[in-house]
């Protein structure tokens, strides 16, 4: 699989791409959290304020790593929490198929932004583009409407 990263900065579509998937998990690890304080609650567990805690604590790192896609460790710490999301079924069995989900999504992410960012690449090899084809940009006659005669009047 081509793009695939395990460590290092990737490109900057992968790199949207995997702070929306692991943004989005924090989300359901949070609520993963918020279960497993119930059921232990419930059954009279005393660690269900640990679950919940714990289960808090990887919802926050989740939000931090879409933070952190930057850095070359982002995405090492994104599969660490892929990790910890499966982990979390120990805890709660149905986070079994959030955790499958979530990895699908995460490698998905990371294997079509590269394949974006190189597809953007060889478009802009294919058809370059000067200064003329770029059009009127900001200060330029041909969009100002007022050079044109059909400003609406004020």
């Amino acid at each position: 699989m081509k793009g695939l990263v395990f460590y290092g900065v990737p490109g900057k579509m992968a790199r949207r791409f995997a702070a929306m998937v692991i943004a989005s998990q924090a989300f359901a690890v949070f609520l993963c959290a918020v279960v497993a304080y119930g059921l232990a609650s419930v059954q009279g567990d005393d660690r269900s304020g640990t679950w919940l805690a714990v289960g808090s604590v990887v919802a926050v790192l989740c939000i931090l790593d879409a933070g952190l896609m930057r850095r070359p460790w982002g995405v090492t710490i994104g599969w660490l929490l892929q990790v910890v999301t499966f982990l979390a079924a120990l805890v709660v069995g149905g986070m079994i198929i959030v955790a499958v989900i979530f990895l699908a999504l995460w490698v998905t992410a990371l294997v079509q932004g590269r394949k974006m960012e190189d597809l953007t690449q060889a478009h802009l090899r294919a058809h370059p583009v000067d200064e003329d084809q770029q059009g009127g940009g900001a200060g330029s006659d041909t969009d100002a409407p007022a050079d044109r005669g059909d400003a609406p009047d004020r």
